[in-house]
């Protein structure tokens, strides 16, 4: 996998996802190989690399994206009654790229 997934081949159009939702900044989207029954990522739409490298002026972004997060995760709680929303760092970050999970179930593999 590269480096950065999200920026190399979803948000380059490479890779085509099904969008939960899209604001001009964030984007929410099916996980392409989902380890969940149900498994949402959501992505600034502009690099940062994790949650430890957000600067103060990305402020507004986080905000946005802590919204869409919101909004996402009580889409599959109201429907499924549970979620988790997660975010990795260090060696559990595969793609150096900020992103939030959101899902429900048990893995599916």
């Amino acid at each position: 996998m590269n480096e950065d997934f999200y920026c190399d081949e979803v948000l380059s159009g490479r890779t085509s996802v099904q969008k939960v939702i899209e604001t001009d900044n964030v984007l929410a989207y099916h996980h392409t190989r989902p380890y969940y029954p149900v498994h949402i990522v959501a992505i600034p739409k502009r690099h940062i690399s994790s949650l430890l490298t957000l600067e103060q002026s990305d402020n507004e972004l986080l905000i946005e994206l802590m919204d869409v997060v919101k909004k996402a995760a009580s889409q599959v709680q109201s429907e499924h009654g549970a979620c988790r929303v997660q975010t990795n760092l260090g060696k559990y970050q595969d793609s150096k790229h900020l992103h939030f999970h959101v899902y429900y179930g048990e893995p599916l593999r």
